[in-house]
Parts: structure tokens; sequence; C-alpha cells
């Protein structure tokens, strides 16, 4: 079975680099399977993510399942299983 390419602290790092974490909000938290909207990050936030794991870890996102990806587990399983 091969590793993991990332893992939550990773996508947390990423999350904060990306757009910071809105106020009120916990990244350290359990927010595997809070959604991105909830946690106060749009979809133009998500795309940058997505886009920054591209170019860190060399993962090519399909937009579609970017878009499917509305949780933290979510998109974690789409970059592992890319």
């Amino acid at each position: 079975m091969s590793a993991n390419i990332i893992d939550l602290g990773d996508l947390r790092r990423i999350l904060r680099a990306c757009a910071g974490a809105e106020q009120g909000v916990d990244l350290d938290g359990d927010i595997l399977d809070v959604t991105f909207d909830d946690l106060g990050y749009d979809s133009l936030a998500v795309m940058e993510t997505a886009s920054m794991i591209t170019r860190e870890y060399g993962v090519a996102i399909d937009e579609d399942a970017l878009l499917e990806a509305t949780t933290p587990r979510l998109l974690i399983d789409l970059v592992n299983a890319a």
C-alpha cells in the first residue's frame, strides 16, 4: 500500500497559507467532516488550496472532483487517491 501524499496537518498548513483562518474557526479542532463553507472557505479558496497542493506535491486535481470534495476528509482522500 502506498503512503499518503498529504494528511490533515498538511492541509491545515495549506489552508492557512491560501486564505488564512476565519475568525472563530479552530482549524486545529476536529474539522475532517466540517464543510469548507462552514469553515469559512469559499470555492475560490478551495481552488487556490488545490493549486498549492499541485505546486507543492505534483498532484493534479480534477476540477469536477474538487467540486465534490466539500470537506477536508474528502479533499485529502481525493489527493491521496491521485
